[in-house]
């Protein structure tokens, strides 16, 4: 998916929402654990119920590698399931690769070329020749932790270099990288305060923005620092969307809570719309 069909995407629906499928099997109904791959019944039933108010899915790869074999395949079955019947849906691998060469080509070539996401999260640590990798994918979007919303963030990614905090050096730097119009970068919600700063240094890339919801990150604050022309926000809520119910009506709960939450985007593109 291009960066194009993207915004288009967000226009459309008046949403900017990505949700996180996070599925945790000691969460979810009990009732659906007697079903042959309860991770995907879960899944598609969440899918079903919220896929007209977002624009984006985003599992995290740890909730499907901890079932093993089983995971995998109700990964794999989930994402084929997006892309055969919501293919306009932008779709990220929460993996946070990252390694050296060849091993990131092979990461590269399990999300894009066989699992068919549009993007993938990956880590900055290793530099330069750990992420090109990735960034040679064509109309794929490698997404690089930048700022993340964790406290641990304050260990390492705000500490001053010689120059610039961490986290400046990294946005600066993978600027240089081949095909950087292919990154966009994790900015937590929960650091709303440094979005100007990053905002001068990247104005125009794609942020995901986790930690809206049960991790306290305020969307209006996301959207006042954060937002530029074209919308450039993939703001996600995973807990307080796909577990605001534990009961058969679920997914219902689910679809209304990810529209409280779109109702709240589409009145702030409104207000940009008329500023």
């Amino acid at each position: 998916m291009t960066t194009q069909q993207l915004v288009s995407e967000i226009k459309k629906k008046k949403s900017f929402l990505c949700i996180g499928l996070d599925v945790d099997l000691t969460k979810i109904p009990t009732y659906l654990l007697e079903e042959d791959d309860p991770i995907f019944a879960f899944n598609k039933a969440i899918i079903d119920a919220t896929h007209h108010l977002c624009v984006a899915y985003k599992p995290n790869t740890a909730f499907y590698e901890a079932y093993g074999l089983k995971g995998w395949q109700a990964l794999e079955k989930t994402i084929q399931y997006i892309n055969k019947n919501h293919p306009e849906i932008f779709t990220i691998a929460d993996a946070k690769r990252g390694d050296i060469g060849n091993t990131s080509t092979m990461y590269a070539k399990a999300f894009f070329n066989d699992l068919a996401f549009d993007s993938v999260t990956v880590a900055p640590y290793m530099g330069k020749d750990s992420v090109e990798p990735f960034l040679a994918f064509e109309d794929k979007h490698t997404i690089l932790l930048a700022l993340t919303s964790n406290q641990g963030a304050f260990d390492f990614q705000t500490k001053q270099t010689d120059s610039d905090e961490l986290y400046k050096l990294v946005l600066k730097t993978s600027k240089t990288w081949h095909n950087s119009h292919n990154l966009m970068y994790v900015v937590g919600a929960t650091k709303a305060e440094f979005l100007s700063d990053i905002r001068t240094i990247i104005p125009d890339s794609f942020l995901l923005v986790p930690g809206v919801g049960a991790q306290g990150g305020s969307l209006q604050e996301v959207c006042k620092y954060g937002m530029n022309d074209s919308i450039g926000l993939l703001v996600n809520s995973a807990r307080g969307i796909i577990y605001a119910s534990n009961q058969k009506d679920f997914a219902e709960v689910a679809s209304e809570k990810a529209k409280e939450l779109q109702n709240e985007m589409e009145l702030i593109l409104k207000q940009k719309s008329q500023g």
